[in-house]
């Protein structure tokens, strides 16, 4: 046994040493990241508001998604959603496929050792006791080829786990824009239900009115109309409520409780966090889509050295080392000892071009990895860059519409007041009712887009997806 140990660790120093000699380099071109083809600074102008543009406390990425999204039942969607999505599961166990492969062809660069023990029955009371270990087919890695493919895997499993940031922000995006989305058809449900029952006590005042010869039939056919236009909205804000219901449940994974869901968007105006995208553009270089794709850009230009390695010889051995004897008794006995060591070296010759055409592949493939990713910073930069548009004039528009509703507001108070002493006639009444309920639904929609606009550039800068430490 002290003979088979003393053979084995021998062995393993001799292997040892042949792998040292393998290089460490591939033949993979020196990797360096293409110039950013944006501008440094986000665009000026009319639609822009400077003061929004100013540095961050931290990096985007630092900042956790409770920090942004502040209100308790969005927090509390959000975290359903981060636990059940199919779409994220699907993410999760791609980077878990990734990591097989990484690990698959880091493998590669090791060798294999097998064990076994066999006994022999040959002729009669001719038997044949031998065990040892091997190392089945390794490949030495002179230039580098299997060392570019490990190096291509490494980066398909890092694109990978890029991907699922994506999933996971544009997640937390989806749901709380869902959330809006509900919170502000639920309120324009309830505005309607309200005006359709304002509508139809003007109606009966006017039906009475006519029937006594005071009111023309035009002012009840006009009235008549506002309250049909009412009754049409409620059944489609009533229509649109279950639907974003419905979607709301699609996006969390599961059916989300009553006590989660939103009443009117009023009551989420200070949901989410207000935020600046940090003074330069390169802070699009951090977002998880654009290192994806930088991530990408990578492993086809590993690929080109396990391509390049390929016009090169290609050495494998087989070793083995152990122990044989006709009696067991003496299987580790001094002189049992067997071993064999088997190199083989593949040159290439003639293979008609498929080398050279390989290699052409996997060059073209990196300088379209290349375009990918300028693509890629490119729709990131437009992306926050439309944001910013909206951002810069969307609270000028929402002090506009709620001055907006206070005019009409006055303006129906007058014509009710004139109407009610005979001076002016219902139509202005029913015009000034109309003109009021157009305004507050537009408010309505001007502060969906706000709080929308403010998640958008949560989603579009690709920060807050962390959470809590």
């Amino acid at each position: 046994m002290k003979h088979m140990k003393e053979m084995t660790a021998t062995f393993c120093l001799a292997l040892g040493t042949i792998i040292s000699l393998v290089g460490c380099t591939t033949m993979a071109p020196t990797y360096s990241r293409p110039t950013v083809p944006v501008p440094a600074s986000w665009p000026n102008g009319p639609s822009y508001q400077t003061e929004i543009v100013k540095p961050l406390e931290k990096p985007l990425a630092d900042i956790t998604w409770q920090e942004f999204f502040v209100d308790r039942q969005l927090q509390g969607l959000i975290k359903l959603a981060l636990e059940n999505n199919r779409n994220l599961r699907i993410a999760a166990l791609n980077i878990e496929r990734s990591q097989a492969q990484y690990r698959i062809q880091r493998a590669t660069l090791l060798p294999e050792i097998d064990a076994g023990a066999i006994a022999n029955n040959q002729a009669a009371a001719n038997h044949r006791y031998s065990v040892g270990i091997g190392v089945s087919s390794y490949e030495l890695d002179f230039f580098g080829r299997v060392r570019s493919l490990k190096d291509q895997a490494l980066e398909q499993y890092l694109a990978t786990e890029q991907a699922q940031l994506t999933v996971k922000i544009s997640l937390i995006a989806e749901v709380a824009a869902t959330y809006l989305n509900l919170a502000a058809d639920r309120e324009r449900l309830k505005l309607g239900q309200e005006t359709l029952k304002t509508q139809q006590t003007t109606f009966e005042l006017i039906q009475r009115r006519f029937a006594v010869g005071v009111s023309s039939e035009l002012d009840l056919r006009q009235a008549e109309t506002q309250v049909d236009s009412a009754r049409v909205d409620v059944a489609r804000f009533t229509t649109l409520v279950a639907q974003d219901e419905n979607y709301l449940n699609l996006v969390v994974g599961s059916t989300v409780q009553a006590e989660l869901l939103p009443q009117a968007l009023t009551d989420t105006l200070t949901l989410v966090k207000d935020i600046g995208p940090g003074l330069p553009s390169d802070v699009l270089l951090q977002r998880p889509d654009v290192l994806q794709a930088e991530n990408l850009l990578k492993g086809f230009n590993a690929n080109i050295g396990a391509a390049r390695a390929a016009f090169f010889p290609r050495i494998t051995l087989t070793a083995s080392l152990g122990a044989a004897n006709d009696e067991l008794s003496g299987l580790f006995k001094s002189g049992a000892g067997i071993w064999t060591f088997s190199p083989q070296i593949t040159l290439p010759i003639f293979d008609a071009g498929s080398r050279s055409a390989q290699l052409k592949v996997a060059e073209v493939d990196r300088d379209i990895a290349v375009a990918q990713y300028e693509k890629a910073i490119q729709t990131a930069f437009r992306e926050v860059a439309d944001a910013l548009a909206q951002r810069g004039t969307i609270d000028e528009q929402v002090a506009a519409q709620e001055s907006l509703i206070t005019a009409t507001d006055k303006r129906h108070i007058l014509s009710q007041a004139r109407y009610e002493r005979g001076i002016d006639s219902s139509l202005n009444v029913l015009d000034a009712q109309r003109s009021l309920y157009s305004a507050q639904q537009g408010l309505i929609g001007t502060r969906l887009t706000r709080l929308v606009n403010l998640v958008t550039l949560y989603k579009v800068l690709g920060g807050g997806w962390k959470e809590p430490t």
